[in-house]
Formats: structure tokens, C-alpha cells, sequence
């Protein structure tokens, strides 16, 4: 067997370090033991195969002869992907924040043979520059220290372990109120950046859960300021660098305030959750600038990331070589010009900004692209119409993007994992109700279809086809996804996927002494280093937090199903971290939007009628497109109120009347029934009557 064991790996991560000197060891017990065995310490190096960091301090350090002459010598070497163990990756980037109160990847750890972290940091230059400790002296004061301190090394491990079983435990009991979300707007319009949009200054990141919660609080509370932060925000995203104004989709931050200058890797998750956003404000809105980045995304996953048999990709890398720093991406003045004739060099260099002084300090001629000037100013200004300008537009972005899909594209990592998965198949079907996509609807039911089949078990899912079982996030994430799937298509099969995945997360991850789920199962497999310590996690990382998913699904099953299980659930859930609740604010909008299904009433929107019946169809896809907060809908047959559980006002309107009519309720309030599309127009319109537009 070569030295180095990564090679075997499923991990696109992993495998990229096969090549290296060092002796890699993967995650699990065999490098435990070899580190126990020979008494040295562990070099943990957590990062991911889109992380540029990751990617840098492998070239510079990880593949120098003397360097991994050093580290095989003295040093068990273990290489971790975060996107294939968020486990591992989770503990250990709260141990090195007790460290450094930073964290990151790539995450570089130094523990103890038993796998306690006694020290640590994130990127280290092989040599002292950049204000950090060179990757050298660094390795060799931990290998003195090891040596030489060991009690003191030993007791500061006991230390931070200590503060970590406290820390992962982020639950707090406390009283659930509408109090609880007027104080978390609060806290973002504290953060909020009313110059750029957003939250914070710089780096800078979507958050749009945030946006998420903003728009179900505007709904109900309609206020000017809250809508000035969701438009300045998704505009100042659209109309930035971190957007990719080409092929769509977003990168995951931007380095400065004004969203200009992105980190170029592209994120299954982030580009899901700001599409349901995006979406979300069109239908409530009715801005055509939503619709247009939303179909963006769509496009950029059906081009790039989906699998035509099912699935999505995990990411797409920022850069495709070393010294490369997004060049796929931007573009010089020169590259520009030798591919648009001069009208359109006029028109998109003024759009976009593309100038000989670009924003990339790697190569300063490079530009990021972004909106920097309207087409009706430039119209104005060259005396061109605008439907000229437009056009003059619309051919420079077919040449800039046809020229760029010639250039050496970053790696997309096709590796599809669960959760993941499962939250752009949930966007893929919200984009199919608003935006009437049915290549989205299509793909998106049969992702879910190929994560269903390929499941060992018919109530738990795996992290990976065939991978690592036990991982809250992926179960959770595919019961909501289901549900989604079954108000799309009124299969009862989804619904039923999603209350036998529940059932059993709350068999296997529920804390019966504390309250809320634990982000791994009992009595699961693998007990190296810090996985035994258990988390409970609330914060949304930047992925919605596993504990506030959870309790948006069991309150959607309640309304669903009228069973009091997931009504007492969902409560006890929801209570379970309400006294962390005012510390959270911005960094916990799953679990914001929980609470609001806790404390505000739902709307249930019902259509009864044989799903082939084309006026039925037509008030489904109504139904399916509005925007309300705590929406609920069923398409129901006249026979489902004999031949399925129903909570009792559902199974009335299921048997009363003729069909299709279709039923639209606000608390205990209930619309006359609409018997046809145009009345059920106006019954959805009138949901919105007390809001302004």
C-alpha cells in the first residue's frame, strides 16, 4: 500500500492529495492507532476541494519535499473533506475557535494521539508572511511542545475539550413569543447596511434566511423598512460581482462591502437558498429583476451542476489552477474587445464596468463584472434607444459567455450529497410553481425519486449514495424536501416519506433529558477523537441549522395531517433553544422561521378535485405560486375523505359540495369556496389585501 492512502477515497477532496508526499491518512481509527502506537502527534488538515485556500497552502506546503519529509517523521497526518464529514469537520472547527475565536478552512489542527485539539489555526504560509506564523516554525514549536510540555499540552486539551461539550450544546430552554421575533428584526436592522444591502461589513455573505424570515415578517407587519432591507439587499447581490451576471448562479461571499468581489466557488447550498429567495420576493413582489436572477440559478444548475439521471452537484471550484484567482470568471479590457465588435465593447464595458483598472490584485487588469451603470443612463449618454442599448447588451453577454465556455472551466465536485441535495430539489420545485419551469419540476422530482431508491432503509437517508448514515441534516433536509414534493403534486407517497423519516429522527437524534435533536444518531458508528461529544445545533452555518429545519417540518406536518404528535414536536422543539433565542438573531433564521409557525397562525390553501381535471390543475398551480408566510397547501380527491387521515375541517371540505372547488384558510377563517380559476384568482388576491403593493 503507497505511504499516502488517500487514493481510494470517494472524496473529489481527497483524491486531489493522492499525489502528495505526505503520508496521509484518512478519517477513522487507523491513524489513531498508528499515532497512539508510535506516541506522536496528529496533523488534522479539514478542508474541501472549492475551499482557494485549501487548494494554496497545498502547493505551497503540503506538496514540499522537506516539509513532508518532516510531517511523515514526526507527525500521523490525517486529511479530512468537510462536505463528506461535517461531523468532524463541526467539532473541530469549535475546538480551534476556543483557540484562535476564528475558524475556517483550511482548518489545520494538531492533536493529541486520543484526537483532542491542543493547538490549531487555518491557513499557514510554509514561511512567515501575511502577518501569520510560518507553517515550519509552526510545526516545529507544536513537535517541541508535544515533546518537551506534555503535561502542559495534555491539560490543554482536557481544557478546550471541556468548553467544546459546552459550546455544541446550543440549547436553552425558555418561553416561545412573538417577542422573540420582533427582537431578532431588530437585531438586523442593527446589522443591516443600508448603503449596499446585507448585513455587516466586510467579508461579506448572502444570509438568505435572513431575507427569508424578512419577507414572512413584512407580509404580516408590512413596514417600509423592512422591505428597503430585502430589496437593497437582493439587488445589491444581483447587481454585484458575487453574482455571476454571465451563466447565473452565485459565488459564495464577496471579500468587500458593495458585493463587488466575490470568492469565486459556487455553492449547491447557497445558490438553492438565495433561489427560494429570490423566488419568494418575485411572488410576493412582483419584481421582474427576482424572476430574471432566479432563472439564472436555474440555468447555471441545469448547464452545470445536475445530473440528468437525478441529482446535483455539491460545488463548482473557484479557480482552476494555483495561481489562478477566478480568471475563468473575469475578464481584461483587451480580452473583451477581441471578442465584441465596438457598439457592444461600448455598451457592456459601460454596464459592467470592464475597464484597463480592474479589481483582482493578482492581475490588476483583470475586471470582476457587476452592474456599475443602467442601460437606460447609457442610453441616454451614447444616444442610442434603449431597445438598441438592450439588444447591443443581450449580443455582448451571448459572445462573453460562448467565449468563456471555451476557457478551462473550475472543477465541479458531482459528489451528490443528501442534505444538499435535497435543498436544490426543494428550490427546483419552488421554482417550478412561480416560474412555471418544468424541466425544474421534472429533474426535481426525480432527484428525490433517485435519493429514495437509493436509501437502504425506507426511514433514514445517507449522507452519500451508499456513504455514512447517522447525520441529522440529511434527514431532516429530505422530510421538508417531501413535503415540498407533495403540496407540488398531491402524492400521498411524499407525505408519507416525510412522516416515517421524521418519526425516526426523532427516535434516533431527540435528547429526552434536554430537549431538541442531536446533529449525529445514537449509537452510531465511529467514535474517534471529538465525534463522541454531542451537538445540538441552532445556528445556521451557513446551511439552515438541522434543529430549525426540524421544527419547520414537524409544524407543516401538523397542519398536513392534524396529528397532535408533531403539533407537541414542534413545541417542544421550538422551546428547547428559546432561551438562547435573543443571542442568535441574523445567525438562526430556520430556526426564527420555526418560532413564526410556532406563534402565527397558517394559511391553508385547499383545492378539491380529481388532479386530472384541468380547472383543478389550474387553481393547484395558483395555490403553488403565491407567496404567504406559514403556507400550507393540499390537492385533495372527494374519496380522500374516506380513504386517508385528515384533521376534521379538511375531511369537510374533501366530502362537501361539488368538484373542483378550492378553499383558502387564515387561522380559524375560512374563504367561501371558489368553484372555478377566476374566483380562485381573486380568493388569492384578496389574501393580500390588507398589504400594501
Amino acid at each position: 500500500m503507497s505511504a499516502n492512502r488517500l487514493s481510494s477515497s470517494p472524496s473529489a477532496y481527497l483524491q486531489s492529495a493522492a499525489h502528495q508526499p505526505i503520508h496521509w491518512y484518512p478519517w477513522g481509527r487507523e491513524a489513531f492507532a498508528a499515532a497512539e502506537a508510535g506516541d506522536k502527534p496528529v496533523l488534522l488538515d479539514v478542508g474541501a476541494v472549492w475551499c482557494h485556500w485549501c487548494h494554496v497552502m497545498d502547493g505551497e506546503s503540503y506538496e514540499d519535499p522537506a516539509i513532508a519529509d518532516f510531517l511523515n517523521q514526526h507527525f500521523v497526518c490525517i486529511k479530512v473533506d468537510r462536505d463528506e464529514r461535517p461531523d468532524v469537520d463541526a467539532r473541530y472547527q469549535r475546538a480551534v475557535q476556543t483557540i484562535t475565536q476564528q475558524g475556517g478552512w483550511p482548518l489545520t489542527a494538531f492533536l493529541t494521539p486520543k484526537g483532542e485539539v491542543f493547538f490549531g489555526g487555518t491557513y499557514f504560509p510554509p514561511d512567515d508572511k501575511y502577518g501569520r506564523p510560518g507553517f515550519r516554525s509552526v510545526l516545529a514549536g507544536v513537535l517541541d511542545a508535544y515533546r518537551g510540555k506534555r503535561d502542559q499540552v495534555l491539560a490543554q486539551a482536557g481544557a478546550i475539550r471541556r468548553v467544546l461539550d459546552e459550546h455544541l450544546n446550543e440549547a436553552a430552554p425558555g418561553q416561545v413569543s412573538p417577542a422573540i421575533l420582533d427582537e431578532a428584526v431588530s437585531q438586523m436592522i442593527r446589522v443591516f447596511d443600508p448603503v449596499n444591502g446585507g448585513f455587516g461589513a466586510q467579508p461579506k455573505f448572502p444570509n438568505p434566511g435572513a431575507i427569508t424570515l424578512l419577507l414572512h415578517r413584512w407580509h404580516d407587519q408590512p413596514s417600509d423598512q423592512i422591505r428597503n432591507m430585502v430589496d437593497r439587499t437582493l439587488q445589491g447581490m444581483a447587481r454585484g460581482g458575487i453574482h455571476d451576471q454571465l451563466a447565473g448562479g452565485f459565488h459564495r461571499y464577496s471579500v468587500d462591502a458593495r458585493w463587488i468581489v466575490p470568492h469565486f466557488e459556487k455553492m449547491s447550498y447557497d445558490n438553492s437558498e438565495l433561489l427560494k429567495a429570490y423566488l419568494d420576493a418575485y411572488a410576493l413582489f412582483g419584481t421582474e429583476e427576482y424572476a430574471g436572477v432566479a432563472r439564472g440559478i436555474v440555468r447555471w444548475v441545469r448547464e452545470v451542476a445536475s445530473d440528468p439521471a437525478g441529482g446535483y452537484a455539491a460545488s463548482q471550484d473557484a479557480d482552476v489552477g494555483l495561481d489562478d484567482d477566478g480568471d475563468y470568471f473575469t475578464w481584461t479590457r483587451d480580452e473583451a474587445g477581441a471578442i465584441l465588435d465596438p457598439d457592444e465593447l461600448e455598451v457592456a464595458a459601460a454596464y459592467y464596468d470592464i475597464g484597463t483598472a480592474g479589481e483582482m490584485q493578482h492581475d490588476p487588469g483583470k475586471n470582476v463584472l457587476f452592474v456599475y451603470e443602467s442601460t437606460s443612463n447609457i442610453a441616454l449618454r451614447t444616444g442610442r434607444t434603449g431597445e438598441a442599448t438592450e439588444r447591443l447588451l443581450e449580443s455582448a453577454q451571448e459572445k462573453l459567455r460562448a467565449a468563456r465556455a471555451r476557457r478551462p472551466a473550475p472543477f465541479v465536485d458531482r459528489t451528490r450529497y443528501t442534505n444538499w441535495n435535497a435543498m436544490m430539489a426543494s428550490a427546483m420545485l419552488r421554482a417550478a410553481a412561480v416560474l412555471g419551469d418544468e424541466w425544474a419540476r421534472d429533474h426535481a422530482l426525480r432527484s428525490l425519486t433517485r435519493i429514495r431508491a437509493e436509501s437502504a432503509e425506507p426511514d433514514a437517508v445517507a449522507h452519500t449514495p451508499g456513504g455514512m448514515t447517522g447525520l441529522l441534516d440529511d434527514q431532516v433536509q429530505v422530510a421538508a424536501a417531501a413535503l415540498d414534493a407533495y403540496e407540488l403534486t398531491g402524492q400521498r407517497a411524499w407525505l408519507d416519506w416525510s412522516e416515517r423519516v421524521m418519526d425516526r429522527a426523532w427516535a434516533d437524534y431527540w435528547d429526552n433529558d434536554g430537549g431538541g435533536l442531536f446533529d449525529t444518531a445514537r449509537g452510531r458508528t465511529g467514535d474517534e477523537g471529538l465525534l463522541p461529544a454531542r451537538a445540538k445545533p441552532v445556528q445556521d452555518t451557513p446551511t439552515p441549522s438541522p434543529n430549525g429545519v426540524a421544527g419547520i417540518v414537524v409544524a407543516r406536518l401538523h397542519q398536513l395531517t392534524g396529528e397532535t404528535r408533531w403539533k407537541e414536536r414542534g413545541a417542544a422543539l421550538v422551546s428547547a433553544f428559546a432561551g438562547r433565542a435573543e443571542e442568535l438573531g441574523l445567525h438562526a433564521a430556520a430556526y426564527l422561521l420555526a418560532v413564526d409557525w410556532q406563534v402565527n397562525p397558517a394559511t391553508h390553501l385547499v383545492i378539491v378535485g380529481d388532479p386530472d381535471d384541468p380547472t383543478s390543475a389550474t387553481m393547484h398551480r395558483s395555490a403553488s405560486a403565491v407567496f404567504l408566510p406559514r403556507r400550507v397547501v393540499q390537492l385533495l380527491s372527494p374519496a380522500d375523505a374516506q380513504s386517508r387521515p385528515l384533521p376534521a375541517a379538511l375531511r369537510s371540505m374533501a366530502s362537501n359540495g361539488s368538484s373542483p372547488r378550492a378553499y383558502a384558510c387564515a387561522g380559524t377563517s375560512c374563504s367561501r369556496p371558489a368553484e372555478d380559476a377566476p374566483s380562485w384568482t381573486a380568493t388569492l388576491e384578496s389574501l393580500h389585501s390588507m398589504v400594501p403593493a
